[in-house]
């Protein structure tokens, strides 16, 4: 794995409590780099199923592949009008 890989790995392993990252935030863990090769090697992390896109329908964030958290808020509120 490349060095700007593993630091943006790292860098979502120091951000505990959020599970979703914009480009720009992700673009500070490898000081430095310019953002549209920096772009590339996100998106090689996507195919590579190490990152996932988040979209709200307005905004496109990034999160770790499997992260189980997202997956119960999503669960919760598709659960929250069945009462």
């Amino acid at each position: 794995m490349s060095d700007e890989k593993q630091a943006v790995l790292d860098y979502f392993a120091a951000k505990k409590g959020k599970s979703k990252l914009y480009f720009s935030d992700l673009l500070k863990a490898v000081p430095g780099s310019k953002p549209r090769q920096f772009k590339k090697i996100v998106n090689e992390m996507i195919q590579e199923g190490l990152l996932v896109y988040w979209s709200s329908g307005s905004t496109t964030m990034y999160m770790l592949a499997g992260d189980g958290q997202l997956a119960a808020e999503e669960a919760g509120m598709s659960d929250a009008g069945k009462e």
